[in-house]
Parts: structure tokens; sequence; C-alpha cells
């Protein structure tokens, strides 16, 4: 097999359209065996003196084998999923989850890297190498390298079920998602809506073999209905199925219900976080973030929503009104984004839709490649004749000076199969090896866009084009480490609540006019985006702020109270309605079960950790302040950014990489300045 299965060669990029089903278990069972082999090998040969090569580089091949492998399976099973390779994938996930489990509790080795980072030979480290031995040691302790045998064995056997379940999470949200659909025959039901949209139903049903129009529960088809949708019947269906995903409620109440699942994984956490010595799950993952304590975090939290709530309380107060004029007296969420709509419309002459034709995707690729070359002294070129799993995806190369920097793969549209949301994934870290030689970064870009219609380009509205800037900027993070330490290089042992600076960052250059200069031209004419319009994206940025802050609360607060006070006897809904029973403005229905699909904390890394996105976005916005004093083009700027932050990665605590960028800590006034929420605006 190992002649025959790609998994187990050596090759630069994944050979995407050769990896089948069949592949993914010998590859796992064949690599997994080799590294205990090599492991026990490398303990033995390092004696009470360990060196850096001989135990820290020996590791990180061992681990770049096992990332080559499954860094591609992971990635297709979320973009090209089917039922064969996701049991392939999950035969592997307790495989794995017992191999890390036993690195973690492995005596010898531990003792081996206390050594090392008692050796006389530490004292000469580099900060980054200095940084992977504190995280290191730091890591074992959180492993349960500490505790007796049989609750080794229990912490064990948790990591491996909570393995599982996240993966069933998952697996049933995109099931779910994908369970309901609506054929519409007659084209006045979909009044409203715009072409690119009523195109793209009509796609979906020609791919099925129907006639007429098909609206899915994929994120393009479900934003066009709530947006556009006059028919106020069919927007409240759509919502019942929407937020009722994978949940004992609505049109498929029962099937894919993720509800049992998530009481599961609550007490599992909270009892791994008992077992490590922590009062509760929230605890446990501030033991790695930049956030002191769970009252830090808590009252960052609270006292934004105090801020934000009468920006929050106008907004909707507006809509009621706006909505009234128009008939609609009871505003349900149903209506929310289609009167929003309307109203932004009214108010300031402009739409999303409107400005589709000023964002077609390769302007807009253009212009971001070109604000990035510009900051950063980098040049990216596309790439042709590549392995890929759709042909969708593109692949662009990054060089500096002529010289080979990393590359990175663009899925950027929604289809059946693909899971939802946008993401950034590491195919594979920048670091140097055992043997010298420079390995350069490859990154996952993923989006769910509109795809293109028939006839013209696919084209973006500015939130799909903020979400591109978004989800680049962790690409960058990625691409332009300078750090030749796997441990941190990259996103790698970056505090998951600074994660999301640079990503946050990147979205600031849509709004700036010298960025949207450079990242809009119509479609067919290549003109400009007018000035008119401009302003009126401009005057219309901040927008209901306060209703969307406090939507960012409440999903922020809801996950870290879930993880703080596990065990007081409250279940998930009744948690979720006393935080929107303190923070929200407009309650959702009853049978709303939007925890059911709230991937990000049941099936993702942000489990009391989704507050990470506004604690970030203070970082980002006053790093962004610094370019709006000296330029938003400016040059020496961007190097300074990308020297302090991109660069180095995880090998410093973020807060002093902040610091050695801005000269100070952080402060919060950007934030409330850039978002239309502070003081002065109120006043």
């Amino acid at each position: 097999m190992t002649a025959t299965n790609p998994l187990l060669q050596a090759f630069d990029l994944p050979p995407y359209s050769a990896i089948r089903p069949e592949h993914v278990e010998p590859a796992v069972d064949q690599i997994l065996a080799d590294n205990r082999a090599a492991i026990a090998a490398i303990l033995a040969q390092q004696g009470s003196t360990p060196d850096w090569n001989g135990l820290v580089l020996a590791l990180d091949e061992l681990n770049a084998r096992l990332g080559r492998a499954w860094s591609p399976v992971s990635h297709l099973n979320a973009v090209c999923n089917s039922a064969e390779l996701r049991a392939a994938y999950e035969a592997c996930l307790p495989k794995l989850s017992t191999y890390y489990t036993e690195l973690g509790q492995n005596r010898a080795l531990y003792q081996a890297w206390h050594a090392l980072a008692a050796s006389p030979a530490a004292a000469g480290f580099e900060q980054a190498q200095q940084t992977i031995l504190k995280h290191t040691l730091r890591d074992f302790h959180l492993s349960g390298i500490d505790l007796p045998e049989a609750e080794q064995q229990r912490y064990g056997a948790i990591q491996m079920k909570l393995s599982e379940l996240s993966s069933r999470f998952s697996n049933q949200v995109l099931d779910a998602t994908q369970a309901w659909t609506k054929q519409i025959a007659d084209e006045a039901a979909l009044a409203g809506l715009p072409d690119s949209a009523r195109a793209q139903m009509q796609q979906a049903a020609q791919a099925k073999g129907l006639d007429g129009w098909l609206v899915t529960l994929e994120f393009p088809s479900y934003y066009a209905v709530m947006t556009y949708a006059d028919d106020r019947a069919l927007r409240q269906e759509l919502y019942t199925a929407y937020a009722t995903r994978a949940s004992d409620q609505g049109p498929n109440a029962g099937q894919h219900d993720n509800g049992p699942l998530m009481a599961e994984l609550l007490d599992l956490r909270q009892e791994l976080a008992r077992l490590l010595g922590f009062k509760h799950y929230a605890e446990l993952s501030l033991a790695t973030k930049m956030a002191e304590s769970t009252e830090q975090v808590l009252g960052f939290l609270r006292d934004l929503a105090v801020r934000g709530k009468p920006f929050a309380e106008q907004d909707l107060a507006e809509l009621r009104a706006f909505a009234a004029e128009r008939g609609v007296s009871d505003l349900a969420s149903w209506d929310v984004g289609y009167f929003s709509e309307k109203l932004r419309h009214q108010r300031y002459e402009i739409s999303q839709e409107q400005v589709r034709a000023w964002f077609p995707i390769d302007k807009v690729l253009s212009g971001l490649f070109a604000i990035v070359e510009r900051l950063y002294g980098i040049q990216i070129e596309e790439l042709k004749d590549f392995d890929t799993w759709h042909p969708d995806v593109r692949l662009f190369e990054i060089r500096e000076n002529g010289a080979h920097v990393g590359r990175f793969f663009f899925d950027l549209y929604a289809r059946a199969n693909k899971r939802g949301g946008a993401w950034m994934d590491g195919a594979r870290d920048h670091w140097r090896n055992s043997a010298g030689e420079r390995i350069s970064p490859v990154a996952n870009l993923v989006c769910n866009f509109t795809p293109a219609a028939p006839g013209k380009p696919a084209l973006l509205t500015h939130d799909e084009v903020t979400t591109l800037f978004h989800e680049f900027g962790h690409g960058l993070h990625h691409l332009l480490t300078r750090v030749d330490y796997a441990g941190v290089s990259g996103i790698n042992g970056v505090a998951w609540d600074a994660v999301e600076l640079p990503s946050q960052f990147m979205e600031n250059w849509c709004w700036e006019p010298e960025g949207l200069a450079l990242i809009s031209g119509h479609f067919e004419s290549g003109e400009p985006l007018p000035q008119e319009l401009l302003d009126k994206m401009l005057a219309a940025k901040n927008f209901q702020s306060g209703l969307m802050l406090l939507r960012q609360l409440e999903f922020s607060l809801f996950d870290f109270e879930l993880h703080a006070t596990h065990g007081d006897g409250r279940s998930v809904l009744e948690v979720l309605q006393a935080i929107r029973d303190e923070v929200s403005v407009m309650q959702p229905p009853a049978w709303n079960r939007f925890a059911n699909s709230f991937a990000h904390i049941f099936a993702g890394g942000y489990a009391a950790g989704y507050y990470s996105y506004k604690w970030a976005e203070v970082l980002s916005a006053d790093a962004f302040s610094k370019f709006e004093e000296e330029g938003v083009l400016n040059p020496a700027t961007g190097r300074a950014f990308r020297e302090a932050i991109l660069a180095r990665g995880g090998s410093l605590e973020p807060m002093q990489l902040f610091v050695d960028f801005r000269g100070r800590e952080p402060s919060i006034d950007a934030l409330l300045r850039h978002s239309g929420l502070s003081e002065e605006v109120a006043a």
C-alpha cells in the first residue's frame, strides 16, 4: 500500500485528486506506528543531556510528516465531504487523539523537555526557542502529565470522545443544512430578489434536474431571501428552517439533532477542567490565552454591552418605525434583514446588491494584492497547472525580491458538500528542518461566496469583500512569518484571543478611499467606483452598528457563561435566554435553536474563546489607527507592522508584539470610534 498511497509519498503540494478515502486510515496507521518507534529511539539517544536538534527538531520532523498526510485529508473533509471520506476521517480521529494524549503524558518525553529547558545551553537560545520550551512544558501540564495513571486514562478517554463529538456536531450541521430545500415553480414568489440570486437558484435547480428555482440553506441563498424577498411568508419559512437546523424544532425536527451532543460536550469539558485542577472550562481555556481571568473577560464584554445597548435600542426603534410605516407593526426576526436593507437604501440610497457590479472577483483580488504588495514589500503571482480538489480553486505564490516565500489556495464559492463559513488553515508550516533547509508555508483560504452567474464574473457584495480581506489577513500571518522554529512560526503558538488581530486589521482597507480605489471597478466598463457611491458607502458604514455589536456580544457572553457556569443546573437554552435577557434588544422566537449550529464553539476552536473576536478587534483597530496617523498605504508603517506582528508569529507574548508596534498598550477608543459608538458620537 505504501508504494501506491499518495499520503505516504513525498510531495510538494498535496496530490488532492489522487487522494481516496481508502488511503486515509492505512496512511495514518503507518505514520503513527513509525512515529511511536521514532520517539522511543529519540528518547533512547538523548539520555540525560538532550540537545535542541536531537529532541525538538527530531520531533518537528515527525509532526511534519503526520501533518503532511493529515492536513489534506482534514481539508478535503471540509470542502469535498462525502460519506466515504467522512467515515475514513472519523475512523482516524480516536487514533490521533490517543496519539496526542500519549505524547502529552509521556513521562520520559516530559523529562527530556524539562532537562533541555534547565540545561546550560538553554540560556543561549533565541527568544523563539525559549517560548517553545515554555509553551511545551505548560502544555504537558495541561495534558495531564501530573495526574495519577487512572486519571490520565480518563483524560485520554475524554479527549477521544470530545474529538468524536465535535466532528459529529459539524457533520450534523452540514447534513441539516443540505436536508432542507424548497423548489419554487412561480418566479413571482421571488419578487424583490436580485437577478444574480435568481440565476443562482435556477442553476441550483438545474443541477438537481428540477424545473424552476431551488432555495437552499447555503448562505448565499439564505442571505438573498432574508434580505430581498418581498414574500414575508417565504422569509418566515426559510428563517424557521435555518434557525432550527440540527435541532428538535422546525420542519426537520429531530433529524441530525445536536442537542444531546452539546450537553455531552459541555459535561466532558467541565470534567476535563476539574481533572486538571481548574474550576471550570473557561478557566482552563484562558490558561493559553492573552486574557488573564474569567472576570476580566466578562467585565470586558459587559462593559462593551453597556456602551453599545443605547445605540442598539435606537437602531431597533428606527427599524420598527420604518417597518410599521410599511404595514408591518409586528417586526419579527425574519423581517429584520429585509427592512434593514430597505432602510439602508432609503437613508443612504445604497444596497449591498447595488455595489456588487463594482466588485468583480478579479478586480478585488488584484486590488487586495496591490495593497499588501505596497505595504509589505512582496509580490503575488497566480500559478497554473497544479493539482486541485475543485475546478474553481486557484493557486498563488508570494515572492519577495524575486525569492519564493509561500503559496496559498483560494476556494471562494459556495457549493454542495462544502462546509459553510469562511476560514484559513495552514496546509504546511514555515520552518527550518534538521538538514537546515527552509520549508516554505502553504495556506488554504476558503470562503462561501455567491458563484458567477452565466456570462458574468463572480460579483461580490462589500460584506463578501470584507470577509475575503479578513481571511487573507490570517493567511498573511501564516505566510509572512520569519520564525524558523515550527512551534511558533506563523499562527502556531499565538494566543487564541490575539490570532484575529491580523485578520480584522486587514478589513480596514475595505473602507478606506485609497483601498476602495484599488479593489473596485465596474465589471463591464472598468469604471472606478463613483465618488457618489463611495460617499454613500462610507456614510452607511456604521449603519446599525449597535445591533451588530450586541449580536456579537450575545454570542460571546453565551459561550463564556456556558463554559464558566457549567454545573449550576441550567441548560444550554436557559443560559442563552439569560444572556439575551441581559444584552439583547430583540428576542428571537422561543423555538429558535441558534446554539445547535454554533459550530465555532462546539466543533471549532472557539469554546470559551468566542470573545476573542471582540478582544482582538480592540488590538486591530488600535493598530490601524497608526496607519490613519501615518498614511493608510504608507510602506514604512506597513513594514513596521509586518516585522512586529506578522513576521514574529507566536515567538513572543502578543501584548509585547503589540507594544513593539504601537509604542504603548492598546486602547479601546479606536474600536468605538471605528464602530460609530464613541461617546462623542452619542453626544
